[in-house]
Order: C-alpha cells, then structure tokens, then sequence
C-alpha cells in the first residue's frame, strides 16, 4: 500500500462521499490498532490523523515490547500475562521483522533476600504469556555482570541477573500498523484535522474534518466515532459535548540518547530509583536512557523536556557508572506524554497503566490508558464495544492472526542476506538495517534504487541511513514534511549530533519532487526544521516546565494547528 500524494487525494474523497462504519480519530498505535482491527472484521474503516502517523506519545516511548516487571511486584499479573502474551505475539507471527529480543541485566545491591526475591520475580515473568521466543533469566555472579557490563562500578551490585525483553522502533511499528490496515481497505489521512463531531441529537454521527494542509474542510459520517487520541481524550469528548466516564492525565517521561561507546555494556540495564525503574537500552549504536513520570498539563503536542530532567537521568545512570555520562555526550532528547487514567472514583484513579474503554453517549467510544505492548488489546476492545452502534452482525477480532505489512517472507529473507547484499552491492550490515526496518516490503526501495544506484549513497550527517529511505519516506509512507522523515520515518532527529540539522536540506531535496515543493517551499522546511531544533536545545537550558515549554514554542509550527494543552483539574 503506497500512501502517496494520489492516495491521499483519494483519500480526501473518500472521506466526503462515503459512509463508514467506523470513523477513528488518532492515528498512534492504538488508533492504527483500532484501523486494522475494525478492517479487518470487515468494517468500512476511516482513520484521521491532526498531524503525522504516530507524532505523539507513540514515537516517544521507551522503544519496548514488554509486561512490565514493576507491575509484578504490584500484585497485578493479569496486565504482565497480557502484555507477554503480545510481546510473543508480535515477536513470533505480527512483526517479527520489527521487535527483537533484548537483554537486559538487573544488577544485585542487596545480599541475602534480593537474588530469591527476585530470581522469584523473573521465575514467573518467564512463565507468563506463553514466552517462547526469548531466552529464560540467568543467574550471574558479580564477576559474571561485569564481565557483561564492564561499565557499572564494582561496588554498584553484588551480583545480578540477565533476562529479556522486546524492543522495536515505536515510531516505524505504528506506521506499518497504519499502513496494514489501509492495504485491508481502511481509509487513512495524515494532517487531517478534526473540528466538530456531528450529532443527531444525542447520537454522535461523525466529524467535520479539516486538511490541515489545505484548509479544506469536509463531513466524515460514520456509524460509530473511536476516539483514540491519548491525552487529547478529553478534548474529543468536550466536542461530545458530553461528560467522560474517564479523564486522562499527562505524565511527562524524558529520554536521553548517547552513542553506543559511552557505556562500555553487552547488554542493557534495568536500575531501580526511588520512584521506579531506569532503563539503558541498547539502540543500534546508540543507548537510550530513561525515563521520567512528571504530571503534564502544558502544551500537549510538544512536550519539552527540561535541563531538571535531563539532569535526574544523568544523576541516576551515573551513581552506577564508572566513567560518568554528561551533557556533552548526549546526541538525542526526546519527552513524550502517557494518556494516565484519571477516574471521577477512586477506583478508576487505579487504572493507570491498564486501559478502560468507554460509551459516554450513543456513538461515540473512548479509549485511553494502556502500554504500547497492549495496544492490539485496546484496539479489539474498543471495537468490541463499538457493536451496539454499528448494529448487524460484527465479527470477532482476528487481529492476532493478521502478521503486519512486511512480515511475511521476513524470515526467508534473513536466510538469504548474504545473496541479497551481492546483489544490491551493498554491504551484509547494510541489509540487515533495511530487512529490520521494513522486512519483506525491502524490495519497494531496491526497486526504486535499481535505475539510480545514488539512492544508496548514506545521508550527509546520517550515514546510518541510505538516500533511498529518505525517497521512500514520501513515496510510500506518508510523510508530508521534513520532520515527518527526519523524526519518524528515520529517527535522525534523535541519532545525529546535529539533530538532523546536517541533513535537513539534502533529504529535502530528496523528497521535493515527489511532494510538489517549489525552492521557498524547500527553504521553508529546511529552515522551519533548523527551528525547531534550535527551540528544543534552548527548552533543555531552561530548569522549569513552564519556560521550557515557552522556549519550545517559539519555533513555527509547519502543520499551523492551534496550541493545546492539558484541561484544568485533569
């Protein structure tokens, strides 16, 4: 499924001219989710999205397929049952293209009760879900941690544990989630605002829809409306005008990346703080290290991570490094938003990483709360609650049997590298990143390399990257804008020192004759992104939310979308 500048035309006509089933709003993982389930039960599906395919909270992630091993010591295993069993499946049949196993080593600090208490702890993790693709936990003597992490401190741990998880691109598995339920038929639009839901009476009946890019404005009608739009939730449900079963509350989580050769480690690490855990997990030749739990209640679309945040990651990793980290070494910072619930009873107050899905008035479905690794969960269940407005006979999801766009074949493919590679005269290294980032829709960009051998050529300032990826960007994936391609198609913004500054112009180049961009629409992007990035290093200055944000702001907005920020009293 090509999401071309055709597609999208086609889209937009689609969406005026035709009656869906289901309309949904949001297009991160869970709204993605919710396209491909619906879809797939043989639903007319529309999906819209205010600005790019996973822009908010689902690029902005620890990056894990995971159950969560604090959610053990809460007591609450039926979320780490659910969330291994989607680990396993995403590993094993879905994506296993895009999530891979990771390791990580829990370091010991304790003699005596913590290796029982814990080794009980990951017992049981490693039983739950029907965990078949990773390897079980290992025991480790001190020697044996530092043998695998040489750059922890000797007296940080007595000893330690290695066991596994699942990490995959958050940005790039939302986009494949999108782009599999348009190639079963959903309807799906990027810059695609909505302004107004439609009601009849009480009944919501769809939404007037704004393309951001144009101005243009249409009616969408549907049967049901899903909102899907995470910490936006509320504001959806005011446009209800009616009064949510649930509120959701932003909590701020801040992520540094530094390149791979600053913490000298075989493996990731799990740290305990005192109010949760710190992650170092391993990212291609860099690490990411994180995260934060802040409340949130600023501008929802841009969350700036402050020099106070990235301040408590460095003084966390650093009580355990031998060679402290510092911010000189840091090549990426990214704040993201969780969509927390926050019930009227003290009840729903206890929902904070499960989901809850809600009718507040006839037509109209919210879904909020949940983890990334539960999302198809979310999804089946928001649709299953969508039956008595969409009427007839509604089928069971069948979502776990559906592999994503690029998954089949995937395995072969890996078998075959070293003739694939020859071929395409490219180093194993190489097709390795390509098959792991697209999987069997890797033939797409060695099609369009194979009469112009300059597309492989690496970005300037990205060499990680080949120039075919940027041009696949906007010929296939939707991308729109260069931050749509330096952000999320790649994660150059986050990987480079310069942050994407050094290849701005040369992937805006790239994609200009595809999108239709004239030389002051090129310059506009190029200098909107130089912006953007020189407003997020001035927010990392700042020691507060509230002068961060300020800072943050100060750079144009490319899709021009009104600020929005969280609802007082959420």
């Amino acid at each position: 499924m090509r999401l071309d500048a055709e597609y999208r035309a086609k889209a937009w006509k689609r969406l005026a001219t035709k009656h869906f089933d289901v309309l949904v709003i949001g297009g991160g993982v869970t709204g993605g989710g919710v396209a491909l389930d619906a879809a797939t039960r043989g639903l007319s599906t529309a999906l819209v999205e205010q600005r790019d395919f996973g822009s908010g909270t689902s690029s902005r992630s620890s990056k894990l397929f995971h159950g969560g091993l604090r959610y053990l010591e809460q007591m609450n295993f039926d979320l780490v049952r659910e969330a291994l069993k989607e680990r396993e499946l995403m590993l094993s049949r879905i994506a296993p293209h895009l999530v891979k196993p990771v390791s990580f080593l829990y370091p010991l600090t304790n003699r005596g009760w913590e290796r029982p208490y814990v080794t009980a702890g990951l017992t049981l993790y490693d039983s739950m879900g029907g965990a078949r693709s990773v390897p079980r936990h290992k025991q480790l003597t001190r020697t044996g941690a530092l043998k695998l992490a040489p750059a922890l401190k000797r007296d940080a741990l007595t000893g330690g544990l290695l066991y596994y998880d699942a990490q995959a691109d958050d940005a790039r598995h939302t986009l494949t989630t999108v782009r599999t339920a348009a190639a079963y038929g959903a309807t799906v639009v990027a810059s695609a605002r909505v302004v107004e839901l439609l009601r009849a009476g009480e009944r919501v009946v769809g939404a007037v829809v704004e393309d951001v890019e144009t101005g243009e404005r249409t009616e969408v009608r549907s049967s049901v409306v899903i909102n899907c739009t995470g910490v936006w939730t509320d504001d959806i449900q005011t446009m209800a005008g009616g009064r949510g079963r649930f509120h959701v509350r932003a909590s701020k989580g801040v992520h540094i990346v530094v390149a791979r050769d600053r913490i000298n480690s075989e493996t990731g690490l799990i740290l305990r703080t005192e109010k949760s855990v710190l992650f170092v997990i391993p990212w291609g030749t860099h690490w990411i290290v994180g995260t934060t739990d802040t409340d949130w209640d600023l501008d929802l679309a841009h969350p700036a991570a402050t020099r106070a945040d990235i301040d408590y990651i460095l003084e966390h990793i650093n009580t355990v490094l031998k060679v402290p980290l510092t911010h000189d070494d840091i090549q990426g910072v990214y704040a993201g938003l969780r969509p927390l619930l926050s019930g009227e009873s003290e009840d729903t107050s206890q929902l904070s990483r499960e989901h809850a899905v809600a009718r507040p008035q006839p037509g109209l479905i919210s879904i909020a709360g949940g983890k990334y690794t539960t999302y198809r969960v979310m999804a089946a269940d928001a649709v299953d609650a969508a039956r008595e407005d969409i009427g007839g006979d509604v089928s069971d999801s069948v979502t776990e049997f559906i592999p994503l766009s690029g998954a089949e074949g995937y395995v072969a493919l890996v078998n075959q590298i070293d003739r694939l590679a020859r071929h395409q005269g490219l180093p194993v290294w190489r097709v390795t990143h390509l098959l792991e980032r697209y999987g069997s829709l890797v033939h797409e960009l060695f099609a369009l390399a194979e009469d112009d051998r300059s597309l492989y050529e690496p970005l300037p300032g990205a060499e990680e990257y080949l120039t075919v990826e940027a041009l696949y960007a906007a010929t296939h994936e939707g991308a729109l804008h260069l931050d749509d391609v330096l952000a999320r198609r790649t994660r150059i913004s986050i990987e480079t020192p310069s942050r994407g500054v050094e290849s701005a112009r040369a992937v805006a180049d790239i994609v200009a004759p595809v999108l239709g961009w004239d030389a002051e629409r090129v310059e506009a992007e190029v200098s909107g992104y130089a912006a953007r990035v020189e407003a997020e290093l001035e927010s990392q200055k700042e020691l507060a939310d509230s002068e961060a944000n300020a800072e943050r702001l100060s750079a144009p907005d490319v899709r021009r979308i009104p600020v929005s920020r969280a609802p007082e009293g959420s």
